[in-house]
């Protein structure tokens, strides 16, 4: 679906639910994500349904997820660094105050 630019070298490593996730320079956490293949977020309140970046530009709010502990964090609009903890929120979560 979405893939790295050639001159963007992914030589950081972020952590996704655990997971190492390659990322480069200046990638947002929703870009690092995505180039992974990672499209779910996060888990709709309602009805469970998966949900992503829509907007890629902090308006929308669907790229929540917890950055390093805290929780609704905007994925789109955090860059990314070595060693950067994410977690997504799972189905049927409410979110954090």
């Amino acid at each position: 679906m979405f893939r790295r630019l050639p001159e963007r070298e992914a030589s950081i490593t972020i952590e996704v639910d655990g997971a190492p996730v390659p990322a480069a320079p200046g990638d947002s956490v929703a870009a690092a994500m995505l180039a992974a293949g990672i499209a779910a977020f996060r888990h709709a309140p309602v009805d469970g349904g998966p949900r992503g970046p829509w907007c890629a530009m902090g308006v929308c709010f669907e790229c929540l997820v917890e950055i390093d502990g805290e929780p609704n964090r905007q994925a789109c609009m955090t860059t990314v660094r070595e060693g950067l903890r994410v977690a997504r929120r799972p189905a049927g979560a409410r979110p954090k105050p």
